[in-house]
């Protein structure tokens, strides 16, 4: 599978490269009042608003400042089966490369700091693992339709 990989909080993740549109420098950003912080903000990307997602809040990271290797990452990908655009913030851009399905695999149910669903696929590289992340999983969350709050009447005899 051909993927990009980047830099957050110094452990390399992979997007697939089919998915990437666009690598950007770092844009002014709006943000969104209400918003989770995982999607907080929006940025103009020719013409079109798009979210901004950062992927540190998904894995429990904390925030970072942004530095000449900050990149937005513009992928599109489907939500609620509709393509979305949505901008991911990366550290640091590295290079489209192959990984090879035989190095891959799935999270380990014990032992993560992250969460399992979070993450698709570990990949082995002789610098270390890459971290391919389900954004299906991630983002399902964010496009969910609030539910109501039920109440509750118990009786206690």
């Amino acid at each position: 599978m051909g993927v990009l990989t980047f830099d957050l909080d110094g452990e390399v993740f992979a997007v697939e490269a089919i998915s990437v549109r666009e690598i950007l420098d770092i844009i002014p950003q709006t943000a969104v009042p209400g918003a989770s912080a995982l999607v907080g903000s929006v940025v103009n990307f020719r013409g079109r608003v798009i979210p901004l997602a950062d992927l540190r809040v998904a894995f429990g990271m904390g925030p970072a400042p942004v530095t000449g290797d900050s990149r937005i990452v513009v992928i599109e990908i489907d939500l609620d089966d509709q393509p979305t655009l949505l901008g991911l913030r990366a550290d640091k851009v590295h290079e489209v490369t192959a990984l090879a399905k035989c190095d891959s695999e799935e999270p380990p149910t014990v032992g993560m700091r992250w969460r399992r669903d979070h993450v698709r696929s570990l990949v082995r590289r002789d610098q270390g693992l890459i971290v391919v992340p389900d954004l299906q999983a991630i983002f399902a969350s964010a496009t969910a339709e609030p539910q109501p709050a039920t109440a509750s009447i118990h009786s206690i005899h």
